[in-house]
């Protein structure tokens, strides 16, 4: 993806190494921005269009802000059954209306293919905000700038990377896309940890073992990992064919401060997508851990932020202009704390 500019953001399968560190140096030159300490005006008179056909509240929000820090304003529509969709509406012709009424727009959508269909009817830029099972690039993006980020307090690089994926696998888009990004770099150790049934699927267990990175997988956790990385991921109920049958795996891989002391090191890094199931039959990410300085979940949502920033920013070619457009902060504010 040599440039971004006036392309849709569909898929991870449109970005190099290349492309991915210059998104991340345009997401550190946000930061500034997303602490309240400068803000800038450089999308002042754009417009997003936030079409939400999925049940989000993170990432729409996310998106949402990243757009207003820039300057910009939002216009959104959530759910299926508040939309011309519910009404027989083909995808084609609501891109071809929204995006008359819009300058760029992210999208979520529970069919997958359906962000990439719609896409092709769309006269703006198009970001998947996830479609169904199968992708979701800008999780994916800020997923690997936290691991970055996270990495970097250790004096270590992305390559060489050791990774622990655990939970449902199958459903679990997060994963599927963060599998492929990880595959653009070196030597990393993928060890995969779930039921049979939610499993990784086997076009994503193909990129990375043709790609020839290690690959352990397992329906347990074992003994003591060197893992620099736990991605828990949520059992995707919404997913399943029944609630019966995604009731069988709810509160099968849980994490709490007994189980990461017993299964990983102390400079292990948790992380998870969100939003983590804190239900008792489930609470798959236990609340005592909050206070653990290794579990990053909070650190990805605000990174998320930075991320979708430089996304609109270079697909809508102002990454050079927003300095140019700052101005100072003038309400109190303890978003640097």
């Amino acid at each position: 993806m040599a440039d971004f500019t006036g392309n849709h953001i569909l898929s991870v399968n449109q970005f190099d190494r290349d492309a991915i560190e210059k998104v991340f140096r345009v997401a550190d030159n946000m930061a500034p921005y997303a602490k309240r300490q400068k803000r800038t005006e450089v999308l002042n008179g754009a417009i997003l269009g936030n079409l939400f056909f999925e049940p989000s509240t993170r990432t729409r929000v996310s998106f949402g802000t990243a757009f207003n820090l820039l300057g910009g304003e939002v216009r959104e529509t959530t759910g299926m059954d508040n939309s011309a969709l519910a009404k027989g509406e083909s995808l084609y012709d609501t891109a071809r209306v929204l995006s008359g009424y819009s300058d760029i727009i992210a999208m979520r959508h529970p069919a997958t293919g359906s962000v990439a269909e719609f896409a092709e009817g769309s006269r703006v830029p198009v970001i998947n905000g996830g479609d169904g099972a199968n992708e979701h690039p800008t999780q994916a993006l800020l997923d690997l700038f936290t691991i970055k980020r996270e990495l970097e307090y250790h004096g270590k690089g992305i390559d060489g990377l050791h990774i622990a994926m655990i939970g449902d696998l199958r459903y679990g888009r997060t994963v599927h896309s963060l599998c492929k990004l990880l595959c653009l770099y070196k030597n990393i150790h993928f060890t995969l940890i779930s039921p049979k049934e939610l499993g990784m699927p086997q076009p994503i267990i193909d990129t990375v073992a043709n790609s020839g990175h290690k690959l352990t997988i397992t329906e347990q956790l074992e003994g003591s990992m060197d893992a620099d990385i736990c991605y828990q991921t949520r059992i995707q109920e919404e997913r399943f064919p029944s609630q019966d049958e995604a009731n069988k795996y709810r509160g099968k891989f849980r994490l709490n401060q007994a189980i990461y002391t017993k299964h990983f090191q102390s400079k292990t890094v948790i992380m998870h997508p969100l939003p983590r199931d804190s239900r008792m039959e489930a609470n798959e990410l236990d609340n005592d851990l909050n206070l653990h300085p290794k579990l990053a979940i909070f650190r990805q949502t605000d990174n998320g932020v930075l991320v979708r920033m430089a996304l609109f920013a270079l697909t809508l070619g102002v990454e050079s202009l927003v300095s140019k457009y700052e101005r100072d902060v003038i309400w109190h504010s303890n978003k640097s704390n």
